[in-house]
């Protein structure tokens, strides 16, 4: 049984769109885009070095999808984060593609939700979903996901699309780890749901260090 888990990088008020460039996503005449650039020379001081050693398969939605192919296949290995992706099978959730440019991606097939089930039911280590909004939702309304990872950047934004929308009922968390950047950046990781009763909670001296 594989973990399925979430990345995510995050305004302090849940804005999740056009993180990369200005032309990332424009959708609702969004006028931030980029706003997670100054913050990115950091993130080294809160990513494992071991980056994408647990991940078995990455998963996207479409928009997500194209992004990423566009950019990473053309990055060096030399890349720990090129390296893995590059590396790795992905699975993309949509109706519109067919044909997948990028070495290791495979559109997942029929519905969503009992296709991610089948895919965190088959092999070991963590299916990890980076970006893909639309899909998340679906995956936390489906209570498919077990762990959230939240790198919350020091920013109210205001507008943009937010990460979480409406559940069908509460969810539980729980902090399992907690750690800053000199730039302010927050990371934190949450087992979600009935991961979250048996994860191992942050220690008040690990807390502080934040």
């Amino acid at each position: 049984m594989r973990k399925l888990a979430i990345v995510e990088f995050l305004s302090v008020d849940g804005v999740m769109q056009g993180l990369g460039s200005p032309d990332e996503d424009r959708d609702g005449g969004f006028e931030h885009g980029g706003w997670g650039a100054q913050f990115g020379a950091a993130l080294g001081e809160v990513l494992p070095p071991d980056v994408g050693a647990q991940t078995s398969a990455y998963l996207f939605g479409r928009r997500t999808y194209e992004k990423m192919a566009a950019f990473w296949p053309n990055q060096p290995d030399t890349d720990p984060m090129a390296a893995s992706l590059n590396s790795t099978p992905k699975y993309v959730a949509t109706r519109t593609l067919r044909d997948l440019d990028w070495t290791g991606a495979t559109v997942l097939e029929g519905d969503v939700v009992e296709a991610v089930g089948e895919l965190k039911a088959d092999g070991s280590g963590t299916v990890v979903v980076l970006g893909s909004g639309d899909l998340v939702r679906q995956l936390m309304s489906a209570e498919l996901v077990d762990e959230l990872q939240l790198f919350v950047h020091p920013l109210l934004l205001g507008t943009g699309k937010r990460l979480f929308g409406d559940l069908p009922s509460p969810g539980s968390l729980r902090l399992a780890d907690i750690a800053s950047t000199r730039l302010g950046t927050v990371a934190l990781t949450y087992s979600v749901g009935r991961s979250a009763s048996s994860a191992s909670p942050v220690t008040s001296a690990q807390a502080s260090a934040v």
